[in-house]
């Protein structure tokens, strides 16, 4: 089969042949990928930044955010048959942990991640454990589906707790900030601040529900935050684009006894005023990985079902597979949203 590969330790992406699965072993699927979409994880490797090269082992297949329909079953799987369509939950835990057994298998210290510490989705096949399949509504475009990865992301660090009635300042409006927008408006968020140095994202955040954008290269989102809140500050700050400068100005912006939501990942340490900014302002920081399995998903489904959010301004480019560098390369320029590869044309 076809896969994108992290062929060398090295940057850049080559697509190239490799081994077809192996029939799937009881408990697991086999699926023929149709869509995938590319997720700023994807982009560390891409660049081969200090976090890649932490984790990843070249050879490997890249990617995590999949969709596609199943083309074979193992023995004892129940409730999907052939045919159908599904996105893949990318976390694969033991299920034995105490962490598993009490709702947090999320963070399972035996997890492993799909294209991150084992082969991912960007090839035309997958085989993934049964359990880790997420059935697609009919109706619901396959872009959409390889989006429930990243939907579910934004679902978590949003909804985390409920933010009905208060003031949320996404901090970076990539794709999941952008998702975040939209769940924080459809949730009853009184006011929702958008920051960014992309005018072009900004537009789109407008789009997907901000009340307030905020150009990061133009203006203090602190101070906007402040004079807009008659200088108490964001009730919850999520911060989604792993930038120094956007965690210390998330740290600064929100209210003492705040929450502070942290999912972008920053490529060194970054430097906090720990007293200052976390212990004298009594404020609340949660780390967010990836989806609660599977609490997350059904929030997504009930959203999407619902018709209360509509996630296709995020799709900025649809590209077949083999065009896999001009995705990057509008993901580096600034001028893309989600590059959703397919991987089925």
């Amino acid at each position: 089969m076809k896969a994108i590969v992290k062929a060398r330790a090295e940057p850049g992406l080559k697509i190239q042949d490799a081994p077809d699965p192996a029939p799937p072993g009881p408990g697991e699927a086999l699926i023929r990928i149709r869509a995938g979409s590319i997720c700023g994880t994807d982009l560390h490797i891409h660049k081969w930044d200090a976090w890649a090269q932490s984790r990843i082992r070249p050879p490997q297949i890249i990617g995590h955010e999949i969709a596609g329909d199943i083309v074979e079953l193992g023995e004892g799987v129940e409730g999907y048959e052939k045919g159908q369509t599904v996105s893949v939950e990318g976390h694969i835990v033991c299920g034995r942990c105490p962490l598993c057994r009490t709702g947090q298998a999320h963070i399972c210290p035996r997890m492993e991640i799909i294209g991150i510490d084992r082969d991912g989705g960007f090839a035309e096949y997958i085989k993934v454990p049964a359990s880790n399949l997420w059935k697609i509504d009919a109706g619901i475009p396959i872009e959409v589906a390889a989006l429930h990865d990243a939907l579910g992301n934004a679902f978590h660090a949003t909804l985390l707790h409920p933010v009905a009635g208060k003031s949320v300042l996404v901090l970076g409006c990539g794709p999941i900030g952008l998702l975040s927008c939209a769940i924080a408006r459809a949730s009853g968020a009184e006011r929702v601040f958008a920051t960014d140095v992309n005018p072009r994202r900004l537009d789109i955040a407008e789009r997907m529900g901000a009340d307030v954008r905020i150009d990061a290269s133009k203006q203090d989102p602190v101070r906007v935050v402040r004079e807009a809140t008659e200088s108490i500050g964001a009730d919850v700050v999520l911060e989604m684009s792993g930038a120094p400068s956007a965690i210390q100005q998330g740290l600064a912006a929100v209210r003492n006894g705040g929450e502070v939501r942290l999912l972008g990942l920053p490529a060194h340490d970054v430097p906090i005023a720990l007293a200052r900014d976390i212990i004298f302002k009594g404020i609340t920081i949660h780390g967010i990985l990836g989806r609660r399995m599977y609490e997350t998903w059904y929030q997504m489904r009930a959203f999407l079902r619902a018709g209360r959010i509509d996630v296709s301004p995020v799709i900025t480019h649809r590209l077949p597979y083999q065009d896999v560098d001009k995705g990057f390369a509008a993901l580096g320029e600034g001028t893309a949203g989600k590059v959703v590869l397919r991987f089925d044309a």
